[in-house]
């Protein structure tokens, strides 16, 4: 019965969240962006609730584990975008093969051109269909960024919550092993 309810509840939230009609009280960035991390609350309150199994199968989450983004990265299935600012990278590190854009250039960093971007930002630019996934410290700024993209037509952006803080700690537990 609570898979049930909890099934429902996914199904609403996924429905508005998406909408896009103006009839909400905010702009649709600032309903999305809450939506998103109130999304991001339910899955973690049911660890034994997939999202990827309570929503339609043809959307995917906005929120990837350590493990999915492991996975993309070796795959080489998407591009990683790292809104921290350089300092950050340098003082804490990065994920290996994130290309770094900072939170405040991330609207104009994907309207530029893919030679532009390249030069400016040392990576490939995403296509609006290909994976994206933004991280960054703790998970604060990549659902800014995730929001950025989503408004800019984005369809398969996702972001990494736990952001080089998880990433940091999953990787320290497995070199220890």
């Amino acid at each position: 019965m609570a898979l049930k309810i909890c099934c429902r509840l996914a199904r609403r939230l996924a429905r508005a969240v998406g909408r896009r009609d103006g009839f909400a009280a905010g702009p649709p960035a600032r309903r999305s962006a809450a939506g998103l991390q109130y999304q991001y609350a339910v899955a973690k309150q049911r660890p034994s609730c997939s999202w990827r199994s309570l929503c339609s199968a043809s959307q995917s989450s906005p929120v990837v584990t350590y493990e999915e983004l492991k996975k993309l990265l070796v795959a080489k299935s998407g591009v990683v975008v790292d809104v921290r600012e350089p300092w950050e990278l340098r003082e804490y590190g990065n994920i290996p093969g994130s290309i770094n854009v900072p939170l405040g250039q991330v609207n104009g960093a994907l309207q530029l051109k893919p030679e532009e971007f390249k030069e400016k930002y040392g990576g490939s630019m995403p296509s609006t269909t290909e994976n994206v996934v933004f991280t960054c410290l703790a998970g604060a700024r990549s659902i800014k960024a995730l929001e950025a993209a989503v408004s800019l037509g984005y369809s398969n952006a996702q972001h990494y919550p736990g952001g080089w803080q998880d990433w940091a700690k999953h990787e320290i537990l497995q070199t220890k092993d």
